[in-house]
């Protein structure tokens, strides 16, 4: 069973918004075990994305498109799927009830053009949409299906869950399964993570195994296909076993987990407490460490310039592993950390900027240099990953 997502509007081509609405359908079609190989962005023009429509029904068993179903001119969806499928518009007097309500109990008028969102094509299945003004709807054709959604996130996310998987799941007679798992990885590139795991990504085997960059780390994606969602996850257990016994201690975490997650969790564990100092970072470390839900450990933090940074904790040296030292002192803290990003040392398109990273205990020090290009916000962020990084690592056993 395949499956296409047509996402619908100019603003989606012109990058003035981010298609989040096809990532969340493609993560719940892949659940349902759909196999998704198409997504396809269209503007706001009739005869194209009609074009666009014609193409993904000739190709697969489940469309699913997401806006242009406003109540503007340039809202076309409907009258695109009218003319892709040779279909004439209907219009519907419930549905314009239910829009009319959805203006009046909020005390809001109703203009003469939102009557449009009341046609849909012959004989499709209306989706009254509780949750805004724009009905949606599903039209089959022949073996194939068609559910058509609003482009608003939050009233996509509800239709798509209480209506379209349900429908997909009913027809289609649906028991398959295809779940990932994320292992993620510190410290280590990507191209020497895909050497690791070279063998593992090259066979054409359930599961699949790939990766995906990020500033500073890598998550490493392990596919399965299966009846269910227990099957696919113990297809997917030991090849996550041989990647994590490959890879080492540079994996940190799992899915959703995160690298300010593991170094919060190796603070609260033993009650440990936490002095840092950031030069060049803006403050990004703490703030990441902050955001963890559940924090517990006591945070005592520097924002400063080098020489800021140098009088505040009475340091004549810059370097970190000084300047970790003198924050553990200075916050009373069990742990002292201390993150130094210097300026770019040449100007250019991919400018370097020399980063120590400083991590002091009771045990000893540590100290690591890196030499991180690009701009300047991905130096930053990529910093910030080094600086947890080596926090996550120091905290893990003796210095």
């Amino acid at each position: 069973m395949r499956a296409e997502i047509v996402s619908v509007g100019s603003e989606l081509l012109l990058g003035q918004i981010v298609d989040t609405n096809a990532a969340f359908v493609a993560r719940h079609l892949a659940a349902l075990g759909l196999d998704l190989f198409h997504k396809t962005t269209v503007g706001d023009n009739l005869g194209r994305v009609a074009a666009a429509l014609e193409t993904a029904l000739g190709r697969v068993n489940v469309v699913i498109t997401t806006g242009g179903l406003g109540p503007t001119e340039d809202d076309v969806t409907r009258e695109a799927v009218a003319r892709a499928t040779g279909r004439e518009l209907e219009f519907h007097p419930e549905l314009l009830d239910q829009i009319e309500t959805f203006f009046r109990v909020r005390g809001l008028p109703l203009s003469p053009s939102n009557r449009k969102q009341a046609y849909v094509p012959r004989g499709a299945i209306p989706l009254p949409n509780p949750v805004g003004t724009a009905p949606c709807f599903i039209l089959e054709e022949g073996t194939r299906t068609l559910i058509v959604l609003p482009g608003v996130p939050r009233e996509m996310e509800y239709l798509l869950r209480t209506a379209a998987l349900p429908h997909i799941r009913s027809r289609y007679g649906l028991q398959a399964a295809i779940v990932s798992r994320l292992v993620r990885v510190a410290g280590l590139g990507e191209s020497r993570v895909g050497e690791l795991l070279a063998d593992l990504m090259a066979r054409a085997a359930n599961p699949t195994v790939g990766t995906m960059a990020h500033p500073g780390q890598v998550d490493v994606r392990i596919a399965a296909k299966a009846p269910d969602e227990a099957a696919a996850r113990a297809l997917i257990a030991p090849v996550e076993a041989e990647i994590c016994a490959r890879l080492g201690d540079a994996v940190f975490g799992t899915d959703g987990e995160s690298l300010e997650g593991a170094v919060a969790a190796r603070l609260a564990n033993p009650g440990r407490t936490l002095g840092l100092v950031e030069v060049g970072t803006g403050g990004l470390v703490s703030e990441r460490l902050t955001s963890v839900s559940g924090m517990t450990g006591r945070l005592e933090s520097l924002v400063a310039s080098l020489d800021g940074a140098r009088r505040r904790l009475g340091v004549p040296s810059g370097s970190a592993a000084d300047l970790a030292r003198a924050v553990r002192a200075w916050a009373g803290t069990d742990v002292g950390a201390a993150v130094v990003m210097a300026a770019a040392e040449e100007d250019g398109p991919n400018p370097v900027y020399p980063t120590q990273i400083g991590v002091a205990t009771a045990e000893g020090v540590r100290e690591a240099e890196h030499r991180p290009g690009g701009d300047l916000r991905q130096v930053r962020l990529r910093a910030v990953v080094l600086a947890l990084d080596g926090l996550r690592r120091a905290l893990s056993g003796p210095v």
